[in-house]
């Protein structure tokens, strides 16, 4: 099933959504070389070899668009439980650590799965390697990405700073052998890292419409100065976007203000950083200046409400964001720090946190605010601009088909606010990315999910035994780390972002 061989294929008999609109009424829609060409009446004219897809009883909708994931934590979901972000950096190093280019991949492809199966087509990834990125890594994530059949944008994660460096006094704070054990946590000097990337935007060989490059200083803390303004001037350069995670945790920003005497947003806007190409991830702790500043300089923000509440960060101000203009994504994080890849879910939780910020219902997300920033919004932010996350005449044919005979949609009330408060994914019976068909009948007609299953089952158990150490290390770590941080974190900051009764901040 998919396309003629003069380009077109002709989707028939399903109700497509008209997000604006709020409803969902018959139509057929007419897609050549990839990308919608006409939308129309059911039984519309189309040439006589286009290819049929038939759409009855299912409900078309654009394809989700994932603002902010991490796939080379794919492999850890459900590693850890009541793990602060603090503690969650602490566990990295054996949670993505000793990966070779076959783990790089199927961390990749299985996350790419995920999200397919669950009504994703598109993704903006931060994918992270040890000591710095390297093309091979970077190809290996983007291999899994095409073997799936999914549209992605990559950002290597880079810093020059670790974890343990990054929090002032933390390293001073263990005890003399565990301070030794993280003195040799060391990324790349940052010179050889910005080459790495430079040397990556150059030579990156594949098609830039399906997956592109992008850059991501990882959090600012963990990056001097100098080296976020060269990743800034190098993506700058090659036109590509920038995204960094911003303000995710109170202690995040509480160092940031003793750090530069400013808030994180401030620092980056002071460094030339801010612009239309930049997405911040979580905010979480901005203030109204700061909510000025991401609209004043046209930037973006990749909205994680579930990865926010999975690690007690806070809620995220994104009813004020909207209010000010700026354009805001939704996210699912990472699967080790989100646990799953479920735009659905991350929908949900944006419209449901914004109701514990304002006791007025006229301030909360609406169903249909938050299905158009987990579209349009994120499409947005992975800088597709209209290209994707709707249907509409020129934009790619990423679609999704949900089976209305599926308990979730009996009864079909509303098609807006359905998606939003009652889908969960499991009605997802069919996607298409570019016109292509990638899911058809709840099953991949890319790969072998069973083949997969069994490469990541052995993978996963290998990286285990390699990781043991830095396992039995991170448990070591994780009584002093977590005291420390929550410790500076009682410290009163002027934004308030928790849910907690009394809390100062």
């Amino acid at each position: 099933m998919g396309m003629s061989a003069s380009g077109f294929s002709i989707v028939r008999g399903g109700r497509v959504l008209d997000l604006p609109a709020g409803v969902a009424a018959p139509a057929d829609l007419l897609i050549e070389a990839g990308r919608i060409r006409e939308l129309g009446p059911p039984g519309m004219p189309a040439p006589a070899d286009a290819a049929i897809v038939d759409a009855s009883d299912r409900l078309v909708i654009p394809g989700l668009v994932n603002a902010h994931t991490h796939g080379h934590g794919s492999l850890g979901k459900g590693a850890g439980d009541r793990w602060t972000l603090e503690l969650l950096l602490n566990a990295g190093p054996w949670i993505t650590g000793q990966r070779a280019t076959e783990h790089k991949y199927l961390s990749a492809l299985v996350g790419a799965l995920e999200m397919l199966r669950k009504g994703c087509t598109a993704c903006y990834d931060l994918y992270f390697e040890f000591p710095l990125p390297t093309l091979e890594g970077m190809d290996a994530a983007a291999r899994g990405y095409s073997d799936a059949g999914m549209r992605a944008v990559i950002a290597p994660m880079v810093a020059d700073c670790s974890f343990f460096q990054a929090i002032p006094g933390l390293i001073d704070a263990l005890p003399a052998d565990l301070r030794r054990e993280v003195e040799r946590m060391r990324l790349a000097p940052a010179q050889i890292t910005v080459d790495a990337c430079a040397a990556l935007l150059r030579d990156w060989p594949h098609d830039r419409d399906r997956l592109r490059l992008a850059l991501a200083p990882t959090i600012p803390l963990h990056c001097a100065d100098e080296f976020i303004a060269a990743c800034g001037a190098l993506a700058r350069e090659h036109g590509v976007g920038l995204h960094t995670h911003l303000a995710e945790s109170k202690l995040q920003a509480l160092i940031g203000m003793r750090r530069y005497g400013r808030t994180l947003t401030a620092h980056l806007e002071k460094l030339g950083f801010l612009g239309p190409d930049f997405t911040g991830a979580h905010c979480v702790w901005l203030d109204g200046d700061d909510v000025k500043r991401f609209a004043e300089n046209g930037a973006s923000v990749a909205h994680n409400p579930g990865s926010n509440l999975r690690l007690g960060s806070g809620i995220a101000p994104a009813r004020q964001l909207l209010d000010a203009g700026v354009n805001v994504g939704v996210g699912t994080d990472g699967a080790h720090c989100a646990d799953n890849q479920n735009m659905f879910e991350a929908m949900r939780f944006a419209a449901y946190v914004s109701r514990i910020r304002d006791h007025d219902p006229q301030r909360w997300l609406s169903a249909r605010e938050v299905l158009g920033m987990a579209t349009a919004g994120s499409a947005r932010a992975m800088g597709f601009g209209e290209d994707i996350g709707r249907i509409a005449p020129g934009a790619w044919a990423d679609l999704v088909f949900l089976d209305l005979g599926h308990i979730n949609w009996i009864p079909a009330n509303d098609p807006v606010n359905q998606l939003v408060n009652t889908e969960d994914g499991a009605a997802v019976d069919g996607v298409m990315v570019g016109g292509r068909i990638v899911l058809w009948g709840g099953h991949f007609t890319t790969v072998s999910l069973a083949r997969v299953r069994t490469q990541v089952d052995r993978a996963w158990q290998r990286l285990l035994e390699l990781n043991h150490d830095a396992r039995e290390l991170a448990a070591r770590l994780d009584p002093v780390v977590s005291h420390y941080c929550v410790g500076l974190s009682r410290s009163p900051y002027h934004v308030h972002a928790m849910a907690s009764v009394g809390e100062a901040g």
